[in-house]
């Protein structure tokens, strides 16, 4: 039995890979990224998302993603980078560090050894503000990726270097969230 990628034209890997950053304080920019990794995937393309600062198995999309058909999920590595509890600048601990670094030295190895078509480093830019991971380092590597591939990094406070190297940068921003009359996080919509 072929495989539904067999039949597909692969895209134009002598196009240049890019370096996108979802940042701000509104909702939205991992959504923004997981829609990404979904459009890519049904191109075929070989996917990276590695969630830093996030564990557990309590996530919609993670759920999603495991119910992909076997020919989208084997293009498909998601590796949770971070505990299972919201990480805050009061709260981080070694064990944060020790979960986000080991996320990070796989990310660095795939970008180097050319492994995916996207990387999705969701949250990343929440753990070079809090100093898990050197934004001097991370910036290296990202200037050295190799040519077609697509790196997306995720979350608020993007760091100044970060912004300058990279080839689209979206803020969002918030106007009105209902989070701002106390309704709590729902599931299927926030999580």
């Amino acid at each position: 039995m072929t495989n539904f990628c067999d039949n597909l034209i692969n895209p134009d890997w002598a196009k240049h890979g890019y370096i996108q950053v979802y940042t701000g304080d509104g909702k939205g920019k991992t959504t923004a990224s997981l829609g990404l990794a979904m459009r890519a995937l049904g191109r075929c393309w070989k996917v990276l998302i590695i969630m830093f600062t996030k564990g557990g198995n309590d996530y919609g999309e993670l759920n999603s993603f495991r119910n992909l058909s076997p020919e989208i999920s084997q293009n498909l590595t998601i590796i949770q980078a971070g505990l299972d509890r919201i990480v805050y600048e009061n709260n981080k601990n070694e064990s944060d560090a020790e979960a986000i670094q080991q996320g990070w030295q796989t990310a660095k190895k795939a970008i180097e050894n050319d492994e995916y078509n996207l990387i999705i480093l969701d949250e990343a830019n929440i753990a070079i503000d809090m100093d898990f991971i050197d934004v001097d380092e991370v910036v290296d590597v990202l200037k050295n990726k190799p040519e077609e591939m697509e790196i997306v990094l995720t979350g608020r406070n993007a760091n100044p270097k970060i912004i300058d190297i990279a080839h689209l940068v979206s803020e969002i921003r918030p106007i009105k969230h209902y989070w701002d009359t106390g309704i709590s996080a729902r599931k299927g919509i926030e999580y």
